[in-house]
């Protein structure tokens, strides 16, 4: 919770920095985003690859488990279908892009800033914010009310680091495997659909 508040005061920094011209302007040059998120991306494979008990632990993990992350994705994009239904003036591809960052707000909403411009990125960053702090906040009621599996499914990417502790609280640490391996796979689904979509 306390990561999620300290990367929104950062945005609301940068905008309001932005909006009384205090950075220069080569601080929200694409090519600095670019470089940026390259850095995110590494960072990510490191802490995926220097953990040698994911795939061993998975092995164990019953297969109908391992559909979780098709079942978020299914989800995901039928909710952005059915918010598109109220937003007569966004394209229904714009919807599906801002709903594939899947929480991976710093990810995605620089790809979606890049091929649809800066408005359409924050809305994406606003939104998997909100993803990751619905997560945060509301996982006892999740996983009272609907199972152990969606807070899992609710936290997205992110259900492999920043929402990982409090998913396992409320779901159990026996699902903590395979909240890591359901992240990674969102994780890395992020660049591709969001990609996609806004291509098309």
């Amino acid at each position: 919770m306390r990561g999620s508040l300290i990367i929104l005061a950062f945005f609301i920094l940068g905008l309001l920095g932005g909006w009384f011209h205090l950075l220069p302007a080569a601080a929200g040059d694409s090519d600095v985003s670019y470089v940026t998120l390259c850095a995110l991306i590494f960072c990510v494979g490191m802490s995926i690859g220097s953990d040698s008990e994911v795939l061993s632990t998975l092995r164990h993990t019953r297969l109908c488990l391992l559909l979780l992350p098709l079942c978020t994705l299914g989800g995901t994009l039928a909710g952005c279908l059915a918010v598109s239904l109220f937003l007569p003036d966004m394209r229904l591809t714009d919807c599906f892009a801002i709903g594939s960052g899947f929480g991976y707000y710093s990810l995605s909403s620089i790809f979606i800033t890049q091929y649809r411009g800066a408005a359409l990125g924050t809305v994406a960053l606003l939104a998997n914010i909100v993803r990751e702090l619905l997560t945060l906040l509301c996982s006892p009621l999740l996983a009272r009310w609907f199972g152990p599996l969606a807070p899992i499914s609710v936290g997205g990417a992110t259900s492999m680091d920043t929402t990982l502790p409090i998913i396992t609280r409320y779901s159990g640490k026996d699902l903590a495997t395979l909240s890591v391996f359901h992240g990674f796979i969102m994780d890395f689904s992020v660049p591709f659909l969001v990609t996609f979509f806004c291509g098309i």
